[in-house]
């Protein structure tokens, strides 16, 4: 192999080899690639209709408990209020959720699905679960609700 060859084969410039040094005994270096990896895989699925991993998140939230308000649906989320009132400003400029007066509180909102809205969770849904079963392809049922229960751990610990 002359200097110009990689490892694979390829030719090309020497590739560095790298050094992770504590990285690989982190959990959170772990969780962050295989959050890259699971996102990558959610964009690609969800690309016709562009939606991303935290709208889908959103809808399926208003969808399951018509009414919502803004700071309730900020608040299951775990972001800030102002960060949630862009996210629902983009998904009713795309005609998916529409602001309604709140009846028990003249100042806020009540977030429903609309009729669009309603239709689209509908489709979404079933490509979420080929997205989840494709990332999840190597896992057996018990090691998949394993990692699940380890991550809700991870993350009530972090709260």
């Amino acid at each position: 192999m002359d200097e110009n060859s990689t490892k694979s084969g390829r030719s090309g410039p020497a590739q560095e080899e790298i050094e992770y040094d504590l990285l690989p005994s982190l959990i959170g270096y772990h969780l962050r690639r295989a959050q890259i990896a699971v996102f990558n895989d959610f964009a690609r699925e969800m690309a016709d209709v562009q939606i991303t991993p935290g709208q889908f998140g959103v809808i399926v939230l208003i969808g399951a408990n018509g009414g919502l308000t803004q700071s309730a649906l900020a608040r299951a989320v775990g972001i800030e209020r102002s960060t949630m009132v862009a996210v629902i400003d983009t998904l009713e400029s795309r005609g998916i959720v529409e602001r309604r007066p709140s009846p028990v509180d003249r100042r806020s909102y009540a977030l429903a699905l609309s009729d669009d809205g309603s239709k689209l969770l509908d489709r979404l849904k079933p490509m979420v679960r080929a997205h989840e079963a494709r990332i999840a392809g190597e896992l057996s049922g018990a090691e998949k609700q394993s990692l699940l229960d380890l991550l809700k751990r991870l993350g009530v610990a972090g709260e």
